[in-house]
């Protein structure tokens, strides 16, 4: 009888996650966040190993090999002193795994290619003393000297994947700047000194006050005017992004005193989001040329933060010179879990990679039991029903002008909701962007909102000749279609389109496929069961109280139709 073999992937980062592997596939991965509730949450994987044994129905015992992204360094020393209560068996091999690595591995064994380039560039990875992939041969590790106040850091890799082996063509390598050195400048690119995800991290932080935001700054750059900014932040050698001493030098420092003046200066905000924006496109595509000139490969797949910039992918696969670009849809740090075990199932046991069938949904199942105790914890506040068609009850509320909750299945794995837990309205309602931004999401009243389409109907609508099942690229509006659509529609006539397949989501195609029954119209408004600030629902605890705390209409869970009493409302 075949004893299955079971690789743990783990990651001790900020966005923390683990991933379990059964015999080379994926069965289960979740978030610190989605557990703790708390947004970005990582460090300690207790909960989240547990989480995936727990859902697998095996132990400690049951696991062949534990692979997991951690980069010692002594610029680390609190989060280390939080892992030190960690909880992992003496029995089981753990092997450590560099940080651009695991990105790149979990780019790899997700992808639908069999050979292809690997490009890594995000904020910044580990140190060069914690690095699996540095070698003599390997283009960009020259000239590097670091003492025990600098350290240098991982800022873009490039590996080709071909023929079942990995080969690390180049790395580049920053400075860490010390927090107190980086008091002397009035926008600061946080830690690392010539990045240019910190770049855009750092003009974020500039304009919104807080950290995590370079996706508000993607929505808020359209509204900026082109050349209302134009002077250059960095310039380009040899595969190196250098950013210029004085780049912030323009930058008014005194808007950023008061956060009451992004409304007051709101041009200037967008104006300065739309030069980040375009600068960094250009930082990609003299990186992603420069690699293609090193090592040309046909299919290009892409992981780590800055990778989820959706805007400058769409402009990456249309103007570079590979045929296809897949990125992998955890492409943060939540992601590189997923890298770790096939880093484990691919070079550590050596075996064949098992195709990934797409699907980004690892989260545990939640039945009716748990669903049906956790409403009537509430029937002083609920009242449900059961339905036998769920989709077409939930599209006739959409298509009524609800908002509405919708709870299905296993939960995404990433940042981006997929149709399992989202929240859904009506694309054609003038109002439906401003009302969900304001009482439903309580977010910021620029932020767009993304369209699911049919994948069948993606063309008829969208200027997009690719798929995009992940919301991970931008698509314009045909301009028959904008008037129509307006509450999907950005303000640049761009959307960030997510084609949805029957055989990854058949639920969530047959709901939308019930819309379009009803309307003629293929597709909804798609946006993540949270609201500002907090992480995506994992359980039916979490929907249901997310649904009395906002101006939610219906939730649809599982096979439930939930609407709220009067007198909770």
């Amino acid at each position: 009888m075949h004893k299955p073999i079971y690789i743990l992937g783990t990651a001790l980062s900020h966005d923390g996650s683990t991933c379990l592997m059964k015999d080379g596939e994926i069965i289960f991965a979740i978030e610190k966040e989605r557990i703790s509730r708390v947004k970005h949450d990582g460090f300690n994987d207790n909960t989240t190993i547990q989480y995936c044994l727990d859902a697998a129905g095996i132990t400690y015992n049951d696991l062949t090999l534990i692979v997991e992204q951690n980069s010692h360094n002594p610029i680390f020393s609190e989060q280390l002193e939080y892992r030190k209560n960690r909880i992992l068996p003496p029995m089981v091999p753990v092997v450590t795994l560099s940080h651009h690595l695991a990105h790149a591995y979990s780019a790899i064994g997700t992808s639908p290619f069999d050979d292809m380039g690997v490009v890594v560039i995000d904020g910044h990875g580990g140190s060069i003393d914690s690095c699996n992939d540095i070698n003599g041969d390997i283009y960009g590790t020259d000239n590097i000297h670091y003492n025990n106040r600098y350290r240098y850091w991982e800022t873009c890799s490039y590996y080709v994947y071909q023929d079942g082996k990995m080969l690390p063509v180049f790395k580049d390598f920053s400075r860490w700047v010390n927090r107190k050195d980086r008091e002397i400048y009035p926008v600061s690119t946080w830690e690392i000194e010539n990045s240019i995800g910190e770049f855009y991290e750092g003009i974020a932080l500039y304009i919104f006050g807080e950290l995590d935001c370079a996706g508000k700054l993607m929505g808020l750059a359209p509204y900026g005017r082109e050349n209302a900014i134009n002077w250059q932040p960095f310039f380009f050698n040899s595969g190196k992004i250098i950013l210029r001493n004085d780049w912030w030098i323009n930058i008014d420092p005194l808007l950023n005193t008061d956060p009451a003046h992004f409304k007051n200066n709101f041009q200037y905000y967008a104006d300065l989001a739309y030069w980040a924006q375009t600068k960094l496109e250009e930082a990609l595509f003299y990186l992603f040329n420069y690699y293609y000139q090193l090592h040309p490969m046909k299919n290009f797949a892409y992981a780590g933060g800055v990778a989820l910039n959706a805007t400058a992918n769409e402009k990456l696969i249309n103007g570079c010179d590979f045929d296809n670009l897949y990125i992998q849809p955890a492409a943060g740090d939540n992601g590189l879990s997923i890298g770790c075990c096939y880093y484990g199932w691919l070079e550590v046991l050596k075996k064949e990679r098992v195709k990934h069938t797409g699907s980004p949904f690892f989260g545990k199942n939640y039945n009716d039991i748990s669903v049906i105790t956790e409403l009537e914890k509430h029937n002083d506040k609920i009242e449900y029903t059961y339905c036998e068609n769920i989709e077409a009850m939930a599209a006739t509320s959409i298509a009524s002008g609800q908002v509405i909750a919708w709870f299905q299945g296993e939960s995404e794995f990433g940042p981006r909701a997929l149709g399992n837990r989202s929240i859904l309205a009506d694309p054609r309602c003038g109002q439906m962007k401003d009302h969900i931004n304001a009482n439903v999401k309580f977010r910021e009243d620029f932020r767009p909102f993304a369209p699911a389409i049919l994948h069948e109907k993606v063309q008829e609508y969208f200027h997009l000749d690719h798929d995009s099942d992940y919301m991970l690229f931008i698509a314009y509006v045909k301009e028959q279609y904008r008037t129509d659509l307006p509450s999907i529609v950005h303000v640049d006539g761009s959307a960030r389109v997510q084609t949805v397949k029957k055989d990854i989501n058949r639920k969530f195609h047959k709901l939308i496929t019930s819309f379009f029954e009803q309307t003629k119209i293929p597709l909804l408004l798609n946006t993540s069961l949270n609201t500002k600030g907090m992480p995506i629902v994992e359980t039916p605890k979490d929907a249901i109280d997310l649904f009395l705390n906002c101006g939610l209409d219906v939730l649809f869970i599982n096979n439930y139709k939930v609407a709220k009493k009067q007198s909770s409302q």
